[in-house]
């Protein structure tokens, strides 16, 4: 089982209690299914719970958490972030990624010259932003931007981003910085 920082993934981060047995509301980043399976997850400063309880609740989801049986006990959790073990969360459809399989991507320009690399991906509300470390210093690119493409292994899994010859000039910044003289 994989316990590494580095091996786990932001799912979003608890609301506050749902009902008065210690069931919790979480705010989920992505797609709420994607916690409805999970086991355990990894609660920040409290380590790994067990799910005893996982429920569809709009806009997230409802999770009953072993040790976690009182209404007040629920609301000690709100406010913390809630992840999962990499290798645990479901695979995911064709055409969607988990933030951790961007993460680390080299960023590539039209004709392949290598531009950055994914640092992060967030969740920009109505789409999902990388965060690509360049020369020039960081640039948020939106995901699902025409000119994004994510490119994929033999495993249809994501292993480069390509920027396309449709992509705004100076998306990751100027080349050179403006001088006034």
């Amino acid at each position: 089982m994989s316990g590494g920082e580095q091996d786990r993934t932001r799912l979003g981060h608890f609301l506050g209690p749902h009902g008065v047995r210690g069931g919790v509301k979480v705010y989920v980043l992505g797609d709420p299914e994607q916690l409805l399976a999970l086991k355990r997850v990894y609660v920040e400063g409290r380590g790994w719970l067990r799910v005893t309880k996982a429920e569809p609740l709009s806009p997230g989801v409802a999770l009953g958490l072993a040790g976690v049986t009182t209404r007040e006990a629920a609301e000690d959790l709100r406010g913390l972030q809630v992840y999962a073990a990499d290798d645990e969360l479901p695979e995911p459809e064709e055409g969607v990624y988990y933030y951790h399989e961007l993460r680390g991507l080299a960023v590539h320009g039209a004709s392949g010259e290598v531009l950055g690399e994914v640092t992060d991906a967030l969740d920009g509300g109505h789409q999902d932003l990388l965060v690509v470390r360049h020369p020039g210093g960081e640039s948020f690119v939106p995901l699902q931007a025409p000119y994004v493409v994510v490119e994929l292994n033999d495993k249809r899994r994501p292993r480069a981003i390509t920027l396309t010859e449709d992509a705004p000039e100076n998306l990751l910044g100027d080349a050179e910085p403006d001088r006034d003289d």
